[in-house]
């Protein structure tokens, strides 16, 4: 210790004595002018080292990071009224508000703000945004949609917000910083955002669908940057303070009900997509018309029409004009892939066919009287008659 200690003194003065003798040596020359030695505050660059990039994204994202309170009526029990037509009591169901908190953020200076569906939906009663700088204001839901699990609101207020800026999901990098941005378990009343930082564990995670969950979750971000409850709809923060996903939610393994470094964001480059839906329209819709009608298999089908036990989507119509048609599908096929993705349910093949746009090839496999069937469809709008 002493002897570290005594060669960093050394070196100090070994500077000093050099810049000494410099200075030194040149006062014979009349020319010469010494520089004028520019000190700085040592607070000032106390205050300049503790700047990092991760401060700087936080400085750079958290003023339109907002939480969301939702009011919504419930039914919960039953309770006894008397009613005059059948004049007698009878049980009727009792509503009462319930309040919920999620997180969220404002992508546009008129106060557009993205969340998650399951934070707000069109069956709210009332929800009410708050700012980190305590400014509260209802906001109204533009648009949901449930498969993909995000919800668009816009604030009723007539001023200018400060709004994020998007990240390219594509380009995100394994390893790289990754800060969840929210408020978590909707603890604060000030509004004013919890920082959470971890790395980007991975990348297109697909999570295989549950038949009776209306959500289908694919090519999620994941990360081991801390999520809990209430930071749900906020945003997943690159170095830059570039928002490149909305954390949906965490797996916990049956463990707890808390964060155990296992949390997924959708990516920034599918929200986007989606948003410029429901900002237009109010619904997302396909670019493009496929030409068939389908029915997800169940065991009523298998048994009804002697059909195989397999999941899929059965073909129960085809649009001559279409797609589907030219590429030579026909009712009464199955089909079981669409790409390289075996179907699950109804709501996973929706989640599929939004991965295309028009214009592009389509991979679909198909069973068919006993055999298996490989096509492509070539995606356009359907050909008005």
């Amino acid at each position: 210790m002493t002897e570290a200690l005594g060669a960093s003194i050394s070196t100090v003065l070994g500077d000093s004595m050099s810049n000494s003798n410099s200075a030194e040596q040149s006062q014979g020359n009349s020319n010469y002018e010494q520089p004028v030695a520019q000190t700085k505050d040592p607070d000032e660059q106390i205050s300049t080292s503790r700047q990092t990039a991760i401060t700087r994204a936080v400085k750079k994202v958290s003023p339109a990071v907002v939480s969301i309170t939702v009011t919504e009526m419930v039914q919960g029990g039953r309770r006894l009224k008397f009613s005059e037509y059948y004049n007698r009591f009878v049980p009727v169901p009792i509503e009462r508000e319930v309040s919920s908190m999620g997180s969220g953020f404002i992508i546009s200076s008129d106060g557009l703000v993205v969340t998650n569906q399951h934070v707000a939906n069109e069956q709210a009663k009332r929800v009410v945004v708050s700012l980190p700088d305590g400014e509260q204001y209802e906001a109204e839901v533009l648009g949901e949609d449930e498969l993909a699990d995000l919800a668009l609101l816009k604030i009723d207020a007539d001023r200018t917000f400060p709004a994020v800026e998007f990240g390219d999901s594509d380009s995100v990098l394994v390893g790289e910083w990754s800060l969840a941005v929210g408020n978590p378990f909707g603890l604060f009343e000030s509004a004013k955002p919890s920082v959470t930082v971890g790395v980007v564990s991975a990348i297109n995670r697909d999570f295989r669908p549950n038949p009776n969950e209306p959500r289908v979750y694919m090519d999620m971000i994941q990360t081991d940057a801390a999520i809990n409850r209430g930071n749900s709809g906020g945003p997943l923060v690159d170095s830059e303070g570039k928002v490149i996903g909305v954390n949906t939610f965490i797996f916990t393994g049956g463990t707890s009900g808390g964060n155990v470094g296992l949390g997924f964001a959708i990516p920034s480059k599918r929200v986007q997509k989606i948003i410029d839906q429901l900002s237009s329209t109010g619904e997302v819709t396909l670019s493009y018309d496929p030409g068939l009608n389908t029915v997800e298999m169940t065991r009523q089908l298998v048994m009804k029409y002697n059909l195989p036990a397999t999941r899929g989507l059965l073909v129960n119509s085809v649009n001559k004009d279409g797609p589907a048609f030219e590429a030579g599908i026909v009712p009464g096929d199955i089909i079981l892939k669409i790409g390289n993705e075996r179907i699950q349910s109804k709501m996973h093949a929706q989640a599929l066919f939004r991965e295309y746009q028009e214009g592009d090839s389509m991979r679909v496999e198909l069973f068919r009287k006993g055999d298996r069937y490989e096509t492509k469809m070539y995606l356009r709008k359907r050909v008005k008659e």
